[in-house]
């Protein structure tokens, strides 16, 4: 098993293109390529499946810990070529940061340095991430040991010229150069408010990506860069437990925000998981014991979702009769009473919850979560702790259409961010119905996937509240 981890100098720096490019080259060469992400994103992880045809797995230290994070790595990796793991932001940032997902997987690093207005300072910015990894540059530290990945290789992105290469390539000292993509490159990845367009509206062409391809093989060194990789010691893929529980999952162009993990815990705690859609199916799967409603872009299919009318009604009676329902971010939007979108165009929704929610022109929140049960959920426990991430551009509003917490329903969660700071109680129920706007990785805590199906056990032919034992 052969693994590489690219990391960034700094957001922008082009490293999801080189990351894009270096997985679609290697597919050309007919090599398997199973692709993870660093971190909580939704968005790249669908980019890589488009690229590799394989499911790509977010691995994330702070919500997972490192022993499931080096567990998912070596499992998904043991039937791949190669796999390559994409970092966040730059590559020492973070208190937990794509250095030390590197050390902790015991992966060498590929480091992509925008090369756009610079030529031999490139030399010192490579020098600079090799001696703070290193221990050679003085640095702050939380851990008793700082990272010290090893760089194995450098790609600079956004070259003019054979002769800006050159110079580029030569400043550089005791790191191998792997080569450069060019500035006129003609590959571009459309985005919106959330980042990146997700992968279920195929925002790159069969053409593009060939053409990324031939560029990455022209270019960069593909054989060299493989050279120097490793790994972890390969675990038995677990045997999933036959299904006694059907979870529906919605799933479409509004709802794609999903961990994959969440779906393979759910089934080998005993769930079968079948798929629907709120855009154009007309009610719930009859035969389904519950419902897990992601996050996504319910915003930019707002009217669509608001005309489906069978739909929304049957959601609502789903709830109302007491059955399970799972809910996140947009989820969460979509079972409230309605959505306005950024032209303030009201939008009824599904109604489950009393509160309704507004688009912002900005952000309205982003980080890491810990959540604490304050009351059993299905979720887990009273007193289960739970991690995860929130990124949105929505609020919710009250009755008076005030942005306050809501009123008329129960919040289970109370609420820290990743530096153990409080917040505002979350994780609105109504009935067994759970909406939130934090994305919760089951992988954070292992008893939540057993605990879902034992509250959805628990609610078959209930229509109250099931989480009072």
């Amino acid at each position: 098993m052969l693994g590489i981890v690219i990391a960034g100098t700094h957001s922008g720096c082009g490293k999801t293109t080189v990351t894009l490019g270096i997985l679609a080259a290697l597919r050309k060469k007919g090599l398997t390529v199973q692709p993870f992400k660093t971190g909580p994103d939704f968005i790249d992880t669908g980019l890589h499946k488009l690229i590799t045809g394989r499911t790509s797995r977010n691995l994330d230290l702070w919500m997972c810990g490192r022993d499931y994070v080096t567990d998912c790595f070596s499992r998904h990796s043991q039937d791949a070529d190669i796999s390559v793991v994409e970092g966040v932001m730059g590559m020492y940032d973070g208190n937990i940061s794509t250095a030390d997902l590197a050390v902790s997987l015991g992966l060498p690093v590929i480091l992509v340095v925008d090369a756009y207005g610079m030529a031999e300072s490139a030399g010192a910015i490579v020098a600079g991430f090799r001696g703070w990894g290193l221990g050679v540059s003085k640095r702050p530290t939380t851990n008793a040991q700082p990272p010290s990945p090893s760089i194995a290789g450098v790609i600079f992105n956004r070259i003019a010229s054979d002769r800006h290469y050159k110079r580029v390539k030569d400043s550089v000292q005791d790191v191998p150069v792997l080569g450069y993509l060019p500035r006129d490159l003609n590959f571009e990845i459309p985005h919106r408010h959330l980042g990146l367009t997700v992968a279920e509206e195929e925002p790159i062409s069969a053409e593009a990506i060939d053409r990324l391809a031939g560029a990455v093989l022209r270019h960069i060194d593909i054989e060299k860069m493989i050279q120097d990789t490793g790994g972890k010691p390969l675990t038995p893929n677990p045997q999933p437990l036959t299904p006694a529980i059907k979870i529906a999952v919605a799933y479409d162009k509004a709802f794609c925000f999903y961990y994959e993990d969440n779906l393979d815990l759910l089934r080998q705690a005993g769930a079968e998981i079948v798929t629907f859609s709120p855009i154009s199916d007309s009610a719930v799967p009859n035969d389904a014991d519950a419902l897990y409603v992601g996050g996504g872009y319910p915003e930019l299919h707002a009217e669509k979702l608001s005309a489906n009318k069978p739909m929304l009604e049957s959601i609502k009676k789903y709830s109302d009769a007491g059955m399970p329902i799972y809910a996140e971010c947009g989820g969460l939007m979509y079972l409230t009473e309605g959505i306005y979108d950024f032209e303030n165009v009201f939008h009824p929704m599904a109604g489950v919850f009393p509160f309704k929610t507004i688009m912002k022109k900005g952000r309205a929140s982003l980080g890491y979560r810990e959540a604490l049960l304050k009351e059993r959920a299905i979720l887990g426990n009273k007193g289960s702790v739970i991690r995860g991430h929130e990124f949105h551009y929505s609020e919710v509003l009250d009755s008076r259409g005030e942005v306050v917490s809501p009123l008329h329903c129960t919040t289970s969660y109370s609420v820290k961010d990743g530096s153990g700071q409080s917040l505002a109680d979350e994780g609105y129920r109504m009935k067994n119905t759970l909406g939130s706007y934090i994305h919760i990785h089951f992988g954070s805590n292992l008893s939540i996937a057993n605990s879902i199906i034992d509250f959805i056990k628990e609610c078959h032919g209930k229509d109250h509240y099931c989480g009072t034992r």
